[in-house]
């Protein structure tokens, strides 16, 4: 597979004199012929400023390329996992990069190929399937139909400006729907991206929600979605445009009581970092159908060094989500992944058993957002080695019977007859 890398104009080249490589934690490694895949619909090709790309050479000898030859990324869509890292040298004290997932890239036979994994259907949050002209058409019919509630007024900026297939679903009534409602968080995670400190070195890429939407917005929003969208619809507090949703938990459970008096189909789910127990808690009694706790391993320490949690614990996530599925609610891991990190045995040990305690029923293995200097700066090391991420996939299914693994949150009825929710 040959290396590619990119000019100051951007413009893309492959060399074949040099074989492509990737990066696993710190360590630069070749790149297995299983480990490959065909460039997926929907990823983007980018360019990693202020590197020099990294290659092999014919005699087995690691090269670094002129300055002129950039490294490069892809940024993949929803469905797919990243196996490795580019491969690339960057000075000390460079700028840490936008806030994305890059994974290794390469090209072989007139084609580019990345080293990732299919996890999921990637259909459903295809963004070709929404064109801007139609999305603007759309957005200022629900904004006229829903004019005193600002929550379509914000899902505009999430629908046009950021092209959210979430916040777009919300617009045309499909599959999964976006209701933002917290503005503040109980957490100070490295790789927010809705909200940075101005020392981090990058800015956020999304806007964090302003307004406090009332019960009453979050019902007429709920009730226009779940009824739109049928039974497969879900609609989900906690998007990338706001904070820690429970934060509002009573708000947010007079919001589902209200919302279930009027319409009976599809679910309603939260993304959440499921520290606030007691507020869990009262949402779950409220009526919760899904739930997806966001974590990025299920040892304190690394846990603490990623989300700077204010107030709670690791052993509150566990406490939130093994109450959700004690009574009823589906939960799923959001998994923040990281090659060489998430794959090193210690966590994935930990991770087996977080599942087995908390009755985890699916991981969603999705794509760590963060410059991967700035993430292995901040974090402990451990140091036992990796063992892949394909390996670390396989070891989770076969110690966890019954685990569903995928990218997305899906409805009940995904995970067949054996998981249904309990409408209390």
């Amino acid at each position: 597979m040959n290396i590619v890398y990119a000019n100051e104009r951007d413009e893309l080249f492959d060399d074949p004199s040099l074989l492509a490589l990737g990066r696993t934690g710190k360590a630069v490694t070749e790149i297995q012929e299983m480990e490959w895949i065909p460039f997926p619909k929907g990823a983007t090709m980018v360019s990693l400023p202020g590197t020099r790309a990294l290659g092999l050479d014919r005699e087995g000898k690691l090269k670094s390329l002129p300055p002129s030859a950039v490294a490069v990324g892809a940024l993949l869509p929803q469905g797919y996992t990243r196996l490795l890292l580019p491969a690339y040298f960057k000075p000390p004290g460079a700028t840490p990069f936008p806030l994305f997932g890059y994974t290794a890239v390469g090209f072989r036979d007139g084609r580019f190929y990345v080293a990732a994994t299919q996890s999921d259907d990637p259909e459903p949050w295809n963004p070709e399937q929404y064109h801007a002209d139609r999305v603007a058409q759309q957005v200022v019919h629900m904004e006229q139909s829903h004019s005193d509630n600002r929550l379509y007024q914000h899902l505009r900026t999430c629908a046009v400006e950021y092209e959210c297939v979430t916040s777009r679903n919300t617009f045309f009534g499909r599959n999964e729907g976006a209701i933002p409602v917290s503005g503040s968080c109980n957490a100070g995670c490295l790789g927010c991206i809705s909200e940075q400190p101005d020392e981090s070195g990058f800015p956020s890429p999304q806007i964090r929600l302003s307004l406090r939407p009332s019960v009453e917005e979050m019902v007429d929003l709920m009730v226009t979605h779940l009824q739109t969208a049928g039974p497969n619809g879900i609609i989900s507090f906690g998007q990338g445009c706001e904070g820690e949703p429970s934060v509002r938990g009573r708000e947010i459970a007079e919001a589902i009581r209200r919302t279930r008096e009027q319409v009976q189909t599809g679910a309603i789910n939260i993304n959440t970092n499921a520290g606030l127990t007691s507020q869990i808690t009262q949402i779950v009694d409220a009526g919760l159908d899904l739930m997806r706790i966001s974590t990025i391993s299920a040892l304190s320490d690394h846990y603490d060094a990623y989300y700077q949690p204010r107030g709670y614990t690791i052993e509150d996530v566990a406490a939130s989500a093994g109450y959700a599925s004690e009574h009823g609610v589906i939960v799923a891991l959001n998994y923040l992944v990281f090659p060489g990190v998430t794959d090193q045995p210690e966590e994935i040990e930990a991770m087996i058993q977080f599942i087995h305690q908390t009755g985890i029923k699916l991981v969603q293995l999705r794509n760590l957002n963060i410059d991967p200097d700035y993430y292995l700066e901040r974090i402990p090391l451990r140091e036992d080695e990796p063992i892949g991420m394909l390996a670390m996939i396989d070891a989770i299914q076969q110690e966890c019977k019954g685990l569903r693994i995928g990218s997305y949150t899906h409805a009940p009825e995904w995970y067949g007859s054996g998981a249904q929710v309990m409408r209390l």
